[in-house]
């Protein structure tokens, strides 16, 4: 779980609080919703030309996709200062789980699970 420490700086912008998970410090805006949510962290996104285009592409679709199979996009945090910006939050829905852990957990799937994978992943192929 997130533990809140201070500001890397010293100094704490309005509007947001610093947690830290895994050794990485994440600058999350304050909006007191009480929703839980996940969050993801893209380090020093404009650093290779790729990944930010694969995160402008993962924007453009999730902004305009809305499926029961497709995790929704909820908000994208802004930085604090645009001078400095260089690491992109976007803020999804929380899922129980996801694809990876049931892929990884030592029960082994059945035909029956690959099937209703499969049966998931059709419609949103479909969309794309």
């Amino acid at each position: 779980m997130a533990t809140l420490v201070e500001a890397p700086n010293g100094v704490k912008p309005k509007g947001k609080h610093y947690y830290s998970m895994w050794q990485t410090i994440f600058e999350i805006d304050t909006k007191e919703t009480n929703e839980k949510v996940a969050i993801k962290k893209i380090n020093n996104v404009f650093e290779n030309r790729v990944d930010a285009l694969r995160t402008l592409r993962e924007l453009k679709l999730l902004r305009h996709v809305r499926h029961e199979n497709v995790i929704a996009l909820k908000d994208v945090m802004m930085p604090t200062q645009i001078t400095s910006f260089k690491d992109v939050y976007l803020v999804y829905e929380l899922m129980d789980t996801d694809l990876h852990q049931i892929i990884k957990s030592p029960q082994p799937l059945s035909n029956d699970h690959c099937k209703y994978f499969i049966f998931q992943v059709l419609p949103i192929c479909s969309l794309l």
